[in-house]
């Protein structure tokens, strides 16, 4: 809920006011937030508090994705994507290990300090790099936060491109909201793992997590193909599908390597080539109104699929879900098979 309501502002403040600024701001916010939850002593302040931090990742991610392109030359932008996903991938496997042992031997109250911490560090590392100060404020005041917002919309809908990979996301959104969501109850009710089970299975979608990016560069000679950001969404599809036909673990742990594969390298992928097409003073406004559609079309994934797993089985979901994502792979393959591979 915070990127859909917030995206759209935060669009415009990442275009208009310096990025070392949004981005240093956000880490210093979150930092804080996190030691805020040493405090908490009610439900509901801890949702507060996670909402809050949500809504600084609306304004942290986007200003990633939008300032890289300002630091690299284009042909170092795949590379350093693919670097950029498989290093947090990695951290994230190493911090939670890292978590869980601070946790047995100190306490959890250490482990939220430790993670203020790294957001200070993070702070400190962005203000110590240069990079460019970003677009001049032109319009002043709500009016014109919502004039610049418009202008993001109407770039959005009116570029060849990004208008119809906001349609392709969008079915793909609903595809896989539900059975990302449902993982944990398929490897209960379908394969009868123990709830401790479900960890293997995250644990093989971080490995092939870590290694898509890797494999990308090995395979992807000519990335500028569209083909290469669409082709992910059909593999994947058929492995939601099978996923719900095998029965042996072993077997979802390899599909499951599989759909980390896809996600790693179509994820590389798609933010290569928005930032490659779209131009540096509509990039973050761009990338936050993607955000919207996203997460509007998951939340309608959610609800579809939590239903549907209840009426009839979580099977059923991937069958559909899978199916889907299929169909959303073909959709993007036809819409953009005449878009040139270099922009004007």
């Amino acid at each position: 809920m915070p990127v859909i309501l917030l995206a759209p502002i935060a669009g415009v403040v990442i275009d208009r006011f310096p990025r070392k600024a949004v981005l240093a701001g956000s880490d210093i916010i979150r930092s804080l937030l996190v030691l805020s939850l040493l405090l908490t002593t009610e439900l509901w302040q801890i949702y507060a508090v996670i909402t809050l931090l949500t809504a600084a990742s609306v304004f942290f991610n986007p200003a990633v994705s939008a300032t890289l392109p300002t630091l690299l030359d284009e042909d170092d932008l795949l590379a350093a994507n693919s670097v950029s996903w498989s290093t947090g991938r990695f951290v994230q496997i190493i911090g939670s290990a890292l978590a869980l042992g601070i946790i047995e031997i100190v306490g959890a109250e250490a482990a939220f300090v430790f993670n203020a911490i790294t957001f200070f560090v993070s702070a400190l590392l962005i203000l110590l790099l240069p990079m460019p100060h970003g677009n001049k404020v032109t319009t002043r005041g709500w009016q014109g936060f919502l004039t610049d917002a418009r202008e993001g919309l109407q770039f959005a809908r009116r570029d060849w491109f990004v208008s119809r990979l906001a349609l392709v996301q969008a079915l793909a959104s609903l595809s896989v909201g539900a059975t990302s969501a449902l993982l944990v109850v398929l490897a209960q009710r379908h394969y009868n793992l123990p709830p401790g089970g479900f960890g293997s299975f995250i644990l093989a979608i971080g490995v092939g997590a870590l290694l898509g990016p890797f494999l990308l560069g090995i395979l992807a000679r000519n990335y500028q193909r569209l083909e290469w950001l669409f082709i992910p969404y059909v593999i994947r599809g058929f492995g939601d599908i099978l996923m719900a036909i095998a029965t042996a673990p072993p077997v979802a742990w390899l599909l499951l390597v599989i759909y980390g594969l896809n996600t790693s390298s179509g994820m590389v992928i798609y933010q290569t080539q928005l930032q490659r097409r779209i131009p540096d003073a509509m990039r973050g406004r761009v990338f936050t109104w993607l955000d919207v559609v996203w997460n509007v079309m998951k939340i309608i994934s959610l609800g579809i699929g939590g239903w549907l797993a209840e009426q009839t089985r979580v099977e059923v979901v991937y069958y559909l879900g899978g199916s889907l994502l299929t169909i959303s792979g073909f959709l993007g393959i036809v819409l953009l098979r005449h878009e040139p591979a270099q922009p004007d």
